[in-house]
């Protein structure tokens, strides 16, 4: 039986910090995908979030700032583009959440404690991502031999502020958490940060295979496109996630 999710209206608080951030100039692409599509790429014990009978995917680029254990930001390492494939969540808690599918940046060092520290799928790329004003620049390509099956280019445009973003965009980015699989079992971390300020944004030009290399198929360009400036994040310990008999997956 699929849990009932909790409402995630608000930000939750996390104690004590594990990891602190600032995420800058975000932009979320979105498109509906079957939840039948989603779930096998999900971890162990965790659901496709659905809402209207529908899931999503996500596109997601953004600066990150300030990376570091507890409240010490790194120097250099913690400062860098990056860009992830993303899917939504619920376990047996009923706490909705993130799975990444890939999240490529330019910092080696980030990518390889990310991925044995935390199981995230993180790739080394080159990636860059530039803001003029309203105008929003995006060019990314996996390294190595066959980026170009996993690589973006994109050009956006901010739009004018959402007052009230509604239930969609509410869905799309009132996530307090993030699922993934580490140490042999599902995790939940939980994640604290302002509400989102979020703007309308609009697609000028996308030329991607992220998303394919991530698993999935979409079609045609994102019926969801939003901006936020910004916000500052903190992530606490991850719990392991249980099915409804308590057994830890």
């Amino acid at each position: 039986m699929r849990p009932e999710p909790v409402t995630d209206r608000t930000p939750r608080t996390v104690a004590p910090t594990l990891l602190s951030q600032n995420w800058r100039d975000v932009l979320f692409l979105h498109w509906p995908v079957h939840p039948a599509a989603v779930a096998p790429l999900l971890p162990a014990g965790v659901f496709p979030d659905v809402r209207n009978g529908t899931t999503w995917v996500g596109l997601v680029a953004f600066a990150m700032e300030r990376l570091g254990p507890g409240r010490t930001p790194l120097p250099y390492f913690g400062t860098f583009p990056e860009v992830n494939v993303r899917l939504y969540s619920v376990d047996p808690q009923g706490r909705r959440a993130v799975v990444f599918r890939s999240l490529d940046c330019p910092r080696l060092p980030a990518v390889l404690v990310a991925r044995s520290a935390l199981g995230l799928p993180y790739r080394w790329s080159r990636t860059r991502w530039t803001t003029d004003g309203p105008a929003l620049h995006l060019a990314t390509r996996v390294r190595g031999p066959g980026g170009d099956a996993a690589r973006c280019v994109l050009r956006a445009r901010v739009g004018p502020r959402l007052e009230r973003p509604g239930p969609l965009a509410e869905f799309l980015t009132a996530r307090w958490g993030l699922h993934t699989r580490t140490v042999g079992r599902t995790v939940h971390l939980p994640v604290e940060h302002p509400p989102w300020p979020l703007h309308l944004a609009t697609v000028e030009h996308l030329d991607e295979t992220l998303v394919r290399a991530a698993g999935l198929e979409v079609s045609g360009p994102p019926p969801s496109v939003l901006f936020s400036p910004g916000v500052p994040v903190r992530f606490g310990p991850w719990s392991p996630v249980s099915d409804p008999l308590g057994h830890l997956r």
